[in-house]
C-alpha cells in the first residue's frame, strides 16, 4: 500500500508524547516539531492515527509544499493542483488556516485565497463552482504558512479530536482531554495502582485515566471523521480498525474522582456513565482539606483553580492546603500538580523533582511532580533517599540542553538573516518599537537608571 507523510498537530510540550505514541503505532521516519509530528504511513496508519492517539488534535495529509511571497503566489500554487482528484461540484469544502508571516497578517485572507483558487479552476473547466459549507463540509483542507513556506493539506480528522464524544456536560474552564491525556501519560501511570484526581471537576483526568489502563482508543467514543468522506475511503478497513479489540487489558485497580462543588460531581458521574467506565471510576463529593492517607499504593494529579478563568476567594490558601494535605496524608506517594502561577507552586511549600511546562489554552502554565516522604529532608536524604530519581534528572538535563544550531557557513543562504533590507522595511519587534517610543517621547532610545548616583543611561 502507497506511504506517504502524515502530520498530527498536537498541544504545545505534548509533541514527545505524541511521537512515543506514533512509535507505539509503528510509524516511519518520526520527526518532533513545534506543536506537531511528522511521520511516514499508509492509509491504515492514518485511519489508526485518528482513532488510537490520545494527544492528536487533529491529524492532516499534507498534498502541496510550495513557497509564495505574495497573496498571488499563493493563489497561483492552489490553483494548480488538479482539484478533480479532491472533489466535484457535488463536494462541500472548507479552509482552516494557520499563518506566521510578516507578509500576510490575516490568516482568513489566505483562506479566501485558497478558496478562489479553487472555485476559479471549476469555473474554467466546468462553467460551476463547488459549494462552501464552513460547519461539516465533505472536504476539509487546511493551509499552513510559515513566512514563505505554505503547506497545503488534507484534514483526516474534522472536528478536533480533543472532542471524544463522552462529555454530556462540563464545568467552567474544564480541562482538554487532549492535555488530560498527555499529563497522565507524562506521568508513567499505565494502571499499575490506584488513580486520583481530588479536584475532578467534570471527570476529564479521572476518564482519560481509565481509557489509559485499560487502552481504550479514544476514537471509539467519536460518531465521524473526516476521512470517511473521501473518495478513497475503505469502509472495511476502517471496520476492521473500530472492531479490533486486541489492544485492551484488564485493569485491577480503582480511579477516584473528587470535589467539592455538588453540581460538578453530578457532571462527572453522567460523564463517567456516558463513557461506560463505571466499574473502573468511583466519583464522590470531598473536599480536599479532609483528604485521608489512602490504604493502597496511589498516583495523584491535580488541576487545581489558578484564580483566573475560576474565581478563588483565597487563591494562596488553597494551595498551601494542598501542600499541607500532600506533607501529612500522602506520605510515599506521587502527586502531580499542572497551575499557571509560580506563587501557587510558593504556597505549596514543597520541593518538585520535575517541571514540565505545558499551555492549558492560552495560558503558559507548568506541570511539577512531588515525591512525598516521611519526616524531614535531611533525615530521608540521609538514609539514602532522593527526589529527584535518576529517570527525573534525565528528563530535567533533556528538557534543558541547549538547542544545536548549524555553523552559519554551512546554513543555506535563504536560512540567514536577511540584514540586507533597510531597516524601515525590517518586521518591527517589541524592543525596537520601546526604543522608538522613547526616542520619540524622550529624544533618546537609552533608558534611564534612577537607581545610579551618577544619573548615567543604558542601553
Amino acid at each position: 500500500m502507497e506511504e506517504f507523510e502524515i502530520i498530527a498537530k498536537t498541544l504545545q510540550g505534548l509533541e514527545q508524547v505524541l511521537a512515543g505514541e506514533l512509535a507505539d503505532l509503528g510509524a516511519k521516519d518520526i520527526e518532533v516539531g513545534r506543536r506537531m509530528v511528522s511521520y511516514r504511513g499508509d492509509k491504515e496508519m492514518l485511519y489508526r492515527s485518528n482513532f488510537f492517539l490520545r494527544t492528536a488534535i487533529r491529524v492532516l495529509k499534507p498534498i502541496a509544499r510550495f513557497r509564495a511571497a505574495t497573496a498571488d503566489e499563493v493563489y497561483e500554487a492552489v490553483k494548480a493542483i488538479d482539484w478533480s482528484k479532491y472533489l466535484d461540484l457535488q463536494t462541500t469544502f472548507a479552509v482552516d488556516s494557520v499563518v506566521y508571516s510578516s507578509e500576510f497578517r490575516h490568516s482568513k485572507f489566505v483562506a479566501y485565497k485558497v478558496k478562489d483558487a479553487i472555485a476559479d479552476q471549476f469555473m474554467e473547466r466546468v462553467g460551476k463552482r463547488p459549494n462552501i459549507r464552513v460547519t461539516n463540509p465533505d472536504l476539509q483542507l487546511h493551509i499552513h504558512v510559515s513566512e514563505e513556506d505554505c503547506t497545503l493539506s488534507l484534514d483526516s480528522s474534522g472536528e478536533s479530536l480533543h472532542r471524544r464524544g463522552y462529555r454530556q456536560e462540563a464545568v467552567e474552564a474544564p480541562l482538554n482531554e487532549v492535555l488530560a491525556a498527555g499529563i497522565i501519560l507524562m506521568t508513567g501511570w499505565r494502571g499499575e495502582c490506584d488513580f486520583i484526581d481530588p479536584m475532578c471537576g467534570s471527570g476529564t483526568l479521572p476518564i482519560e485515566a481509565a481509557l489509559i489502563a485499560r487502552n481504550i482508543a479514544p476514537g471509539v467514543y467519536r460518531k465521524s471523521f473526516a476521512f470517511e468522506k473521501w473518495r478513497d475511503f475503505d469502509s472495511e478497513m476502517f471496520e476492521r480498525i473500530y472492531n479490533d479489540d486486541s489492544r485492551e487489558r484488564e485493569f485491577k485497580h480503582k480511579i477516584y474522582g473528587y470535589d467539592n462543588d455538588r453540581e460538578a460531581v453530578i457532571m462527572s458521574m453522567k460523564n463517567v456513565r456516558a463513557a461506560g467506565l463505571s466499574s473502573d471510576v468511583t466519583i464522590g463529593f470531598q473536599d480536599f482539606k479532609d483528604f485521608q492517607q489512602p490504604k493502597e499504593r496511589s498516583i495523584m494529579v491535580m488541576n487545581p483553580p489558578y484564580g483566573e478563568r475560576m474565581t478563588q476567594p483565597d487563591i494562596a490558601g488553597l494551595y498551601r492546603m494542598i501542600g499541607e494535605r500532600l506533607k501529612h496524608q500522602f506520605i510515599g506517594g506521587e502527586a502531580w500538580v499542572l497551575s499557571y502561577r509560580e506563587e501557587c507552586f510558593i504556597a505549596i511549600g514543597l520541593k518538585a523533582s520535575l517541571r514540565v511546562p505545558l499551555f492549558n489554552g492560552a495560558l503558559e502554565c507548568e506541570l511539577r511532580k512531588y515525591q512525598l516522604f516521611d519526616g524531614k529532608y535531611n533525615e530521608m536524604r540521609a538514609e539514602g533517599g532522593y527526589i529527584k530519581s535518576p529517570e527525573d534528572r534525565r528528563a530535567m538535563a533533556e528538557r534543558h540542553k541547549p538547542r544545536q544550531f548549524r555553523p552559519r557557513e554551512d546554513r543555506p543562504r535563504e536560512d540567514r538573516p536577511r540584514f540586507d533590507r533597510p531597516y524601515a522595511d525590517r518586521p518591527r519587534t517589541d524592543r525596537m518599537r520601546r526604543q522608538e517610543d522613547r526616542k520619540r517621547y524622550f529624544g533618546t532610545s537609552r533608558t534611564f537608571n534612577p537607581h545610579k548616583r551618577n544619573n548615567d543611561y543604558e542601553e
